[in-house]
């Protein structure tokens, strides 16, 4: 294994990582949009990844979870439809939760990888001295 193999690795993860927390921010953001520029409610996007080989990891995509969300009664909403049903956003702000506390440890397992990797390079480093 090449020597900057494992920078290229968790840099990549990093990435990814990153990419991924970004996505759950916006759903977050959006837990209660009823009304979005596509028209009907804010639909959940969830991060693909797909391997890179000797390179480790990248975004293969972004992708909408097309669960619908719960309708509620609400005749005064202004996105209430004949019968006075909201649809609402299919984020489960619980599950939301979750994935970025998954995200935030995959980020500090890949944060320690690489510092590690940066110590053994140093440390090769002192043995040729």
């Amino acid at each position: 294994m090449r020597l900057f193999t494992a920078f290229e690795i968790s840099g990549s993860a990093l990435s990814a990582q990153r990419v991924r927390m970004d996505t759950i921010a916006t759903n977050l953001a959006n837990a209660e949009s009823t009304r979005t520029p596509e028209g009907g409610p804010y639909q959940r996007k969830m991060v693909t990844f797909r391997e890179v080989l000797n390179e480790g990891v990248a975004v293969a995509g972004v992708v909408t979870d097309p669960t619908p969300g719960p309708r509620v009664y609400e005749p005064a909403h202004p996105d209430a439809d004949a019968q006075g049903y909201v649809q609402l956003p299919n984020v489960q702000v619980a599950i939301e939760m979750v994935d970025m506390i998954s995200a935030t440890r995959a980020y500090e397992a890949n944060v320690s990888a690489l510092t590690a990797a940066k110590r053994m390079a140093l440390k090769a480093l002192e043995i040729g001295q």
